[in-house]
């Protein structure tokens, strides 16, 4: 397995030309994939640890085209060991990002990248301490609100073709919209 300090070394262009943006057709086996990582994730866990554990992102929501990336969200109990959380997940075999500019803990961890490329199902595991989390709120919104989920679909088809080896652009350019969706499921 490529250790997460080598691929930080790599520049922006190469990890975009190693993991460009692919929008796949929706597939039912991204539930059947967060089932079994989130069941190993809680059994790696005590009970004391985790809080709530939700499968987010767009191959959560049924009948999106989405990036084939199975994001899940591991809400923990404030009292939790990081450095444990830490080696538990290299366990996993999850590589850590670290972002300060998420909210605390500030930590992601990552499955499926090597020097190579993608390499089986790729995971983000997001870590908060619990909240009313706004992936949770666009994840839910959009599930009842069809058409708004196509107007996202057709938004990040777009973005892909512009932005095929540009994870940061993409990602940017749909900020937009997810905060007019956010802001929608507070009304």
């Amino acid at each position: 397995m490529t250790s997460s300090k080598e691929l930080h070394k790599m520049t922006i262009e190469k990890l975009g030309q190693l993991f460009p943006i692919i929008i796949q057709d929706y597939s039912h086996k991204w539930i059947n994939h967060y089932q079994s990582e989130s069941k190993l994730i809680i059994n790696s866990f005590s009970q004391s640890d985790i809080v709530k554990i939700d499968h987010i992102g767009s191959t959560a929501i049924p009948g999106l085209k989405a990036q084939p990336t199975i994001d899940i969200l591991l809400q923990v109990s404030d009292k939790i060991d990081i450095q444990k959380l830490k080696q538990v997940f290299k366990s996993l075999n999850y590589q850590i990002n670290e972002q300060p500019d998420n909210p605390p803990p500030h930590l992601t961890f990552v499955k499926g990248y090597t020097e190579q490329g993608f390499k089986g199902q790729a995971y983000h595991v997001h870590i908060r301490y619990k909240g009313d989390w706004d992936e949770l709120r666009f994840r839910d919104y959009l599930i009842n609100h069809k058409k708004l989920a196509k107007e996202y679909e057709t938004l990040k088809l777009k973005l892909a073709d512009l932005y095929k080896n540009d994870r940061e652009a993409y990602t940017n350019s749909k900020t937009d919209f997810i905060q007019k969706v956010i802001k929608l499921t507070r009304k």
